[in-house]
């Protein structure tokens, strides 16, 4: 299939990779150079603006950072979604709020293309190995013609129906977890070693015991690493958790355990972290007790 990616960071990359494999004719979007260059050394296809690519594409991946790059690539100045023919798939893979990826799909439907809802989870790894999950709704028409796509990005691919919003509403439950967890186990990890515990016995026990979690064993090594590169970043939570919060007024519904996660991923962002590995949100206890952590060699 003729397919683009638009967005070559950590997951579409990753996307963009696995479906070369896959042996599609693959385009990818991207305005930093160092990652056109990257792709293009893997064989693919780059351009700068999403107005370059092909108007003959079957399947467009969105993979942006938020709502509002999304309208940009699409319907900006230098989107794409005029010139592509009806009856083209896109792919919406950005967490966005589920009212957005409603109000965008007739949009699209407005000018003869269809859209999957289709935010995924993974990270950076399960992008590179194809091995997301991808929580997708929209029409059976959409589903068929990109399910070839599905299949290079994900090794789990959830339809949970014909209307756009309920793949971005799963994952924004996704998301809240996600965050809470990730900060918890930041909290948790710095008390330990403020306690004088090591930070590698711990993390050792802790995963063989009933307190662990998936973000526990994954995050934490990235702490005791003294590794700070960004598979996802502070920001991202900064983000994706204001979604859940503006989600949950709008629903008069209580969130006391998102609400601190937020606000420890805000303070993280605040203090110049924001664009560290989210695992990283543990500085803010560092700030505030001075403890040490791990460092690279």
């Amino acid at each position: 299939m003729k397919v683009a990616v638009i967005g070559l960071g950590s997951m579409g990359m990753g996307a963009a990779l696995n479906l070369l494999r896959a042996g599609h004719a693959v385009f990818g979007c991207e305005p930093r150079a160092p990652m056109r260059a990257a792709f293009e050394a893997e064989g693919g296809s780059a351009v700068t603006r999403a107005a370059e690519l092909p108007a003959d594409l079957q399947v467009v991946v969105v993979f942006v950072v938020n709502a509002a790059q999304t309208d940009a690539v699409l319907f900006g100045a230098d989107g794409c979604a005029a010139q592509l023919a009806p009856g083209t798939v896109v792919l919406c893979c950005t967490t966005v709020a589920p009212e957005y990826a409603r109000s965008l799909s007739a949009k699209l439907a407005e000018i003869g293309l269809l859209m999957l809802d289709a935010p995924v989870s993974g990270g950076a790894v399960g992008a590179r190995q194809g091995t997301m999950t991808v929580m997708a709704a929209g029409p059976e028409a959409a589903f068929a013609l990109a399910q070839p796509v599905l299949d290079a990005i994900a090794s789990k691919v959830w339809r949970l129906g014909d209307a756009a919003g309920v793949g971005s509403t799963v994952k924004m439950v996704n998301q809240l977890l996600a965050g809470v967890h990730i900060a918890t186990a930041a909290e948790a990890l710095a008390l330990g070693i403020r306690a004088g515990a090591d930070p590698q016995t711990l993390f050792e026990v802790i995963s063989s015991s009933a307190g662990s979690s998936w973000m526990w064993q994954n995050r934490v090594p990235h702490i005791l690493a003294g590794d700070d590169t960004p598979h996802s970043a502070v920001n991202i939570f900064v983000k994706d958790l204001g979604i859940v919060l503006d989600q949950a007024r709008a629903l008069t519904f209580p969130l006391p355990m998102a609400s601190a996660a937020h606000q420890l991923f805000l303070a993280a962002a605040a203090a110049g972290h924001g664009g560290r590995d989210d695992a990283f949100v543990i500085r803010v206890w560092q700030a505030l007790t001075g403890i040490s952590l791990p460092r690279s060699e």
